[in-house]
């Protein structure tokens, strides 16, 4: 887990980034061992608009920005009318942006914004409860395993950032039209979608996984720490307390620098943002205890 590579070759694949951006990097180091001993399921897809609803409608549950009226975060187009070269036109919090609307349309398909970490605890909760099973955010070591799927390469599908169109919805040459300012980080080609893209559209790394980079921010579960522990772990969970929490993979908006299977990032629980979702996982748990809960179920009837 963390990064090898060093920052002379990371240079050498970005080179239109600044040197002060990769010593940025440096919470991603020290790589170390993990041994990760438990089997899990991790969701083909992130959640979604749909499944979000679904989840509102049946639980009563309110999502942070309405429950607390301060609201979420957009994209205005008309931000920056005046200027050929826009601003990054997003705004918020604001009562008007939220997971129904982050500024630009999506169907039930696409992945849900605007969520909060909190918010996603309660959505891993309820999904427990309602299917006598055990959803929860998966840890940093979860995700950045099920990321890297049995490679050692910089994004799980490929090393050559040019080479992510067709498995990553990253900032490329379909949204450079509404960010003109950041053109020389944009992607060379295009994936056709300028925001969110609906889940599945691109091709899955080698688990069957879609999305792990780009498309929406993914909440997991650990508090951040900006350094990692040197010795080898098992099953680690992150610090026991802190003010952060962790968000990994990238999203629509986001240069493919950032959105490295080793690459970590942070905000408050209470953070909801147009680039982040989440992506839940299911613990396999113990087939015959299973089994031996059924039959007693079946006898009790």
């Amino acid at each position: 887990m963390g990064r090898t590579e060093s920052i002379e070759s990371m240079q050498k694949a970005f080179p239109q980034f600044e040197v002060s951006r990769f010593h940025d990097l440096a919470d991603e180091l020290p790589a170390h061992e993990v041994k990760i001993d438990r089997a899990f399921f991790l969701g083909k897809y992130e959640v979604t608009v749909g499944e979000f609803k679904k989840f509102l409608q049946k639980s009563g549950y309110i999502p942070e920005s309405i429950r607390d009226k301060s609201g979420g975060y957009g994209y205005n187009k008309k931000y920056d009318p005046d200027t050929t070269i826009k601003k990054d036109a997003f705004e918020g919090r604001d009562p008007k942006y939220s997971w129904k609307n982050p500024g630009f349309s999506q169907t039930d398909r696409d992945p849900v914004t605007n969520i909060t970490w909190n918010d996603a605890v309660n959505l891993a909760k309820w999904l427990s409860k309602k299917e006598g099973k055990k959803y929860r955010l998966p840890t940093e070591a979860e995700w950045e395993y099920a990321c890297l799927a049995k490679t050692q390469s910089r994004f799980g599908v490929a090393d050559d950032p040019q080479s992510l169109s067709f498995y990553a919805n990253l900032y490329d040459q379909s949204a450079v039209r509404y960010w003109g300012k950041w053109n020389n980080f944009a992607q060379k080609d295009s994936d056709g979608f300028p925001f969110t893209a609906p889940v599945g559209s691109l091709k899955p790394n080698s688990y069957g996984l879609h999305d792990m980079n780009g498309n929406v921010w993914e909440w997991v579960s650990d508090f951040y720490s900006d350094q990692y522990p040197s010795d080898a772990v098992t099953n680690p969970t992150g610090p026991v307390s802190g003010d952060l929490r962790v968000r990994r993979g990238g999203s629509w908006h986001t240069w493919a620098l950032y959105s490295r299977c080793q690459f970590r990032n942070w905000n408050t629980a209470d953070t909801r943002y147009t680039l982040v979702g989440v992506r839940l996982l299911l613990e396999k748990g113990d087939r015959h205890a299973r089994i031996k809960q059924v039959h007693r179920y079946q006898n009790k009837r």
